[in-house]
């Protein structure tokens, strides 16, 4: 009998631990210039690795290369994020970023999207093509949701 309630107990908490989760959140935009955009934020420590320093670049190379007419209008922006410094605390703490994150905040009609993209950037950043081209199709797809 405790086998039983054993193993069903595992099974649980494996169906629970292993669910896809959404790394999204909404919320009202706090700095909304009326403008339905796509913002692509790469928070970052003082002490940086080299995956670290590949996600930015690669993530501003794909902002720049593919997306010129898109900056050119503010439908899409690219920022970096000091997380250490004082002056960035609030934008850190809304995003939950305490070190190196990668975010597609999306903000239509005075909500924010939070897209968090972290675990994609330590996975493939150091990898310019690969990263490149799927950052590409995720910005994409948001921006044809505005």
């Amino acid at each position: 009998m405790k086998s039983t309630y054993f193993m069903l107990f595992t099974l649980c908490l494996f169906m629970t631990a292993c669910s896809p989760q959404d790394k999204s959140k909404t919320m009202d935009a706090v700095s909304d210039n009326g403008i339905n955009r796509v913002e692509v934020i790469d928070f970052f420590g003082t002490r940086r690795c080299v995956t670290c320093e590949a996600i930015e670049a690669n993530a501003k190379y794909t902002v720049e290369h593919f997306f010129a007419a898109e900056v050119a209008n503010g439908t899409l922006t690219f920022k970096t994020v000091l997380v250490d410094e004082e002056s960035n605390y609030d934008i850190a703490e809304r995003f939950e970023a305490t070190g190196t994150a990668l975010f597609l905040n999306v903000i239509k009609e005075g909500k924010e999207t939070h897209i968090d993209l972290t675990d994609f950037g330590f996975s493939k950043g150091k990898d310019k093509a690969l990263f490149s081209a799927e950052l590409k199709t995720k910005i994409e797809t948001e921006l044809k949701k505005l």
